[in-house]
């Protein structure tokens, strides 16, 4: 079913044509409104077939709003230009996900919204509440910072759910979307050029509870502090508060092992019955996730070693949380590190038998390592670091290939989800050469 002309006479600027941009353009114009792209890679606007381009700043008449891709900034560090043209006119500077909440509305349908946000879980935790709904039957669709663009979703019916994973910077662009329930699992640094510090990180986080009431449902992870801190917080406001905690927990799921999984289960169950799932679906959907790709997902197998793809962990905080789930590894480590480097990770330092590290900072990562007392060999590329990990891996028992960057993956790929690719192409690929010389 379509959402209809919820947009007719509505005039939008796009910036940002990548995997939200596009998607949104072709939604809004579906939905009757005019649309005008830009990007400011020419191959880019090349590939916006049928779209009038034009930088917003240039469009004829001007536009009633400008959709910015979540990557490109408005704000911090340093404004894109067309996005200081709109705030310093007054025109409103949205994500699609606030135009998705506007044509469910506009389209009449009563469906309810669920965001989920936080520094680290939120692409298991959404996925996790959408595999529970399905197996309840609930009507649902999950997307926005994972998956499809917010705007890609399809018109759901009253009874449906939104299943939204929302990033610190799509909560910046967000000013009538109201969540039903709303899910922060954690907080810790993370994104602080965007946010100027902590507080504004913070800040931005707590942009997922706006404008909530008593009707709706505020659920927070409380093993860190600054959560806890939220939560406090949230007792004055007008939502109901639900705390979980993942803290000598399990989730019961194979897919999700840690105490980290845990609360996100915990999470995803509280959300649910927020929803009104029964504690049987509840049970049966945690039980029978698959996990997602990327997340601590075992790739290969061979001679006792089990690789894992934890390419996610594109911070220190998210890879100790994997590091946490193993009693000995082999670490492949490395990229565009975040502030702090892999400093914090010191106590799980023990557990590692042997590092290498690939990518920008991955001498900078071997060094901290070896202040630390820990092997390490900086090997520069995957292609050189799977095939040692793997030797590595035999000769000292350690049985796991831990594969968990602690840093950001656009030194040498697109994106996180191309390195881990990549990593399970090799690991493969290591196995199978194994497997012919036997």
């Amino acid at each position: 079913m379509s959402y209809g002309p919820v947009f007719v006479g509505m005039r939008f600027a796009v910036l940002g044509l990548g995997k939200a941009g596009l998607p949104a353009a072709r939604a809004l114009r579906e939905m009757g409104a005019r649309v005008f792209v830009w990007d400011d890679a020419a191959r880019a606007r090349e590939a916006a077939v049928g779209f009038t381009v034009a930088r917003p700043s240039e469009v004829p008449g001007g536009v009633d709003a400008l959709v910015i891709s979540p990557g490109i900034a408005h704000k911090l560090p340093k404004a894109h230009e067309q996005a200081a043209w709109a705030l310093a006119r007054g025109v409103p500077v949205l994500t699609d996900a606030e135009l998705l909440f506007r044509a469910v509305r506009g389209s009449g349908s009563k469906a309810r919204f669920a965001g989920i946000t936080g520094t680290n879980g939120k692409s298991t935790t959404t996925a996790l509440l959408a595999h529970i709904l399905d197996v309840a039957g609930v009507p649902n669709a999950a997307g926005a910072n994972l998956g499809p663009a917010a705007l890609a979703l399809p018109r759901l019916p009253d009874e449906g759910v939104y299943v939204l994973e929302m990033s610190s910077y799509m909560l910046e662009r967000i000013v009538t979307l109201r969540f039903d329930v709303a899910v922060m699992l954690n907080l810790s640094p993370d994104h602080l050029d965007r946010h100027g510090d902590m507080e504004g990180y913070a800040a931005a986080k707590r942009g997922i509870f706006a404008r909530q009431d008593a009707g709706c449902v505020a659920v927070v992870g409380v093993d860190d502090a600054p959560s806890r801190a939220m939560a406090d917080w949230l007792d004055g406001q007008a939502a109901r508060v639900v705390r979980v905690s993942g803290v000598g927990g399990a989730s019961g799921a194979r897919a999700l092992p840690g105490e980290h999984n845990a609360q996100n289960a915990a999470a995803a169950a509280a959300a649910a019955r927020a929803l009104g799932v029964d504690e049987a679906a509840i049970a049966r959907g945690i039980a029978s996730f698959a996990g997602l790709a990327h997340r601590q997902q075992e790739v290969a197998l061979r001679e006792g070693v089990r690789f894992i793809n934890d390419s996610k962990a594109t911070n220190a905080d998210a890879a100790a949380r994997a590091m946490g789930c193993y009693a000995r590894f082999v670490w492949i480590a490395g990229g565009v590190g975040k502030v702090g480097g892999i400093d914090p990770l010191a106590d799980y330092f023990p557990r590692i038998e042997k590092a290498f590290l690939i990518g920008r900072d991955g001498p900078a990562f071997a060094a901290t390592l070896r202040a630390h007392g820990v092997a390490s060999e900086v090997a520069g590329t995957l292609e050189t670091a799977v095939p040692l990990a793997f030797a590595a891996a035999k000769e000292s028992g350690a049985g796991v290939v831990l594969f968990s960057p602690a840093a950001a993956s656009f030194d040498q790929f697109t994106d996180f989800e191309a390195r881990g690719a990549r990593f399970a192409e090799l690991a493969r690929g290591v196995c199978n050469a194994a497997a012919l010389t036997r």
